[in-house]
């Protein structure tokens, strides 16, 4: 019995599944899960001293490696001058510009503590706002853990085999109306049955919960013009694509303002940080200025502050070679992949392999990959040494610190795990 089967063991006896989080579990891949000891750079170490590449990566907020020196100052810096205040700071206004500056449509902000609570804040608001009940979501999108929004939810929910959760109101789950991810004719159907009932859209503007897949061309506009037409508002959740597909994330990327939007992950520089914001007229309505009530105890902490504007400092000082860099790390672990025969979804450096025939386009496609053949694939890789999500609807995460070193071994490992996964299929 290895170190982590021991942990593993002894935290079942505490905690649900013996984890914090579902799919850390490893209950879709089999086994028993890794339990860390210590990260630096791209390197994962566990308790029993083995090394692994990780393109987990804390599932994507450290776009620029683990214990990254000049965020970990930042840190130490800030943690002397106390652990929380529970009163403004100044660096909260600072980060608060820092994401303006590089997401203009961001006009003003709110700083939370977790993806989870932006999504569910920015809904509430757009409730507010439009006086309306009704949302719309997709299928295999997941926008965090609040209720009505586990309903067809992705990430693990979907490794879990449960798109829904027990514990949500019946009467709450009506109000969240499902469409198919890039089917816009779909979005309008609803609309026209629900004509003053809505009041938002909220997607992932590239779904990175079902596996990175990717926007078909003018589904992003249709959808912003379908708000407009109906009076909605538009929330992009960008908690995984902000600051990771472009420096201004997806709606620069892609060219489309939403109303709101909410960010995680980077924007907290590993520390537990995220943000809602967007239109200066409909961010009025959040207390204390407006009738929306939001709060919390630990927002803006000084802690989490000092890693996301030290990051984003970073992320600004660099972005000119940085974004080229990892878009180039992903393009060449496409190249392994598709050399495999597998498919891949990508978008600069965030990716996810699908053994199928082709791309997936929609949570039904995704849903029809090979399962089997991705098991034998991740065993293959964290027998490599490759540390990558333990599920087929997770991405792939590609920072800074990733080596070419350590990136051609990876495509060595990609080759081999691929193909063997996909022969054992055939047989």
């Amino acid at each position: 019995m290895t170190r982590s089967d021991e942990f593993f063991s002894r935290a079942k006896a505490v905690l649900p599944g013996g984890v914090n989080s579902p799919v850390r579990a490893f209950g879709a891949v089999g086994g028993h899960p890794l339990f860390v000891s210590r990260a630096e750079g791209d390197t994962l170490c566990d308790v029993d001293g083995k090394t692994y590449t990780d393109y987990v990566m804390s599932w994507g907020p450290l776009l620029l490696g683990h214990a990254h020196a000049a965020v970990v100052r930042a840190v130490r810096r800030a943690v002397e001058r106390g652990l929380s205040y529970g009163a403004p700071t100044g660096a909260e206004t600072l980060l608060a510009e820092e994401i303006r500056a590089a997401c203009p449509h961001m006009e003003m902000v709110r700083l939370v503590n977790s993806g989870t609570e932006a999504t569910m804040s920015a809904i509430r608001l757009a409730r507010g706002f439009t006086r309306r009940d009704k949302i719309i979501k997709f299928a295999g999108c997941y926008h965090g853990h609040s209720d009505g929004l586990l309903v067809r939810a992705g990430s693990g929910c979907l490794t879990g085999g449960m798109p829904d959760s027990l514990g949500v109101p019946r009467a709450y789950a009506e109000q969240t109306l499902v469409a198919e991810y890039n089917d816009a004719e779909g979005v309008q159907a609803l609309f026209a049955a629900h004509p003053q009932e809505i009041a938002c859209i909220i997607v992932e503007p590239v779904a990175a919960n079902m596996g990175v897949v990717l926007p078909t061309e003018g589904f992003l506009g249709k959808l912003r013009r379908l708000c407009d037409e109906y009076g909605s508002l538009l929330i992009f959740d960008e908690v995984i694509t902000g600051f990771r597909v472009d420096y201004g994330g997806a709606a620069n990327l892609y060219g489309i303002c939403p109303d709101l939007a909410a960010y995680g992950k980077i924007v907290g520089g590993g520390m537990p940080l995220a943000a809602y914001g967007g239109r200066a007229d409909v961010m009025s309505l959040v207390a204390p200025l407006g009738g929306v009530y939001q709060a919390g105890t630990l927002s803006g902490n000084p802690i989490a502050t000092a890693a996301g504007l030290e990051t984003l400092r970073i992320l600004r000082e660099r972005k000119g070679e940085l974004y080229p860099s990892l878009a180039e790390k992903g393009a060449r672990l496409e190249r392994a992949f598709r050399e495999a025969g597998v498919a891949v979804g990508r978008v600069g450096s965030l990716l996810s392999p699908f053994f199928a025939s082709r791309e997936p386009r929609s949570y039904a496609e995704v849903c029809a990959c090979d399962r089997d053949a991705f098991v034998a694939y991740f065993r293959s890789m964290l027998a490599a040494g490759q540390y990558v999500a333990p599920s087929p609807f997770e991405a792939m995460f590609v920072s800074d610190a990733h080596t070419p070193e350590h990136i051609e071994r990876t495509c060595d490992a990609i080759l081999e795990a691929c193909r063997s996964a996909r022969q054992g299929a055939a047989k």
